[in-house]
């Protein structure tokens, strides 16, 4: 499978990362944070080329999903606060209503629905679902929801990206200058 291409800009900005990373409580490279974050992304922009899925919002789903997580494991209520934390940070978000109103849809449903009737929300989900590798499982075809996601290809490849890139790239999110501090 080749390598992931961005169809126009990110608009994933250093400051709004800076600022996530401010409030997030986690170690930042952990197992739901801003490794797997880009991991999300670069699967979210491979999803990004169905029909009718909306690239920002996914973009925007891969930093705040887990951005405001209490721990590692069990916290069934983060998703609700990492769309709060998207409220909150609604001027670093250039969505109009429809689409930032997906956005916290996907947020806050990510880990307790397994499906949803909008394609965006389904490639946020298969986004974030397609990188269970890094804590050893392999995507299950039948928990995916879009097309491309249940493409066997389509699941090596991203498992194959959640087992072995273990760091940010030079380029994380699409920008082409972040110095991670």
């Amino acid at each position: 499978m080749q390598d992931i291409k961005l169809q126009g800009e990110s608009i994933i900005t250093v400051e709004l990362l800076e600022i996530i990373r401010e409030q997030y409580r986690l170690n930042w490279y952990g197992t739901h944070g801003v490794i797997h974050w880009n991991r999300v992304f670069d699967n979210g922009v491979k999803l990004a080329e169905q029909r009718g899925v909306n690239l920002k919002v996914v973009q925007l789903f891969s930093v705040f999903h887990d951005s405001c997580r209490m721990n590692e494991n069990q916290d069934v209520n983060h998703g609700k606060r990492g769309a709060e934390l998207a409220k909150q940070l609604r001027k670093y978000c250039p969505l109009n209503d429809a689409e930032f109103s997906l956005l916290t849809i996907a947020c806050e449903l990510h880990t307790i629905a397994l499906n949803y009737e909008n394609i965006t929300i389904q490639a946020c989900f298969d986004a974030d679902r397609l990188d269970l590798g890094r804590v050893g499982i392999y995507p299950d075809q039948e928990r995916l929801c879009t097309p491309m996601a249940k493409d066997k290809q389509v699941i090596e490849w991203a498992f194959e990206q959640s087992i072995y890139q273990d760091q940010l790239p030079e380029n994380p999110f699409g920008l082409q200058k972040y110095k991670d501090q």
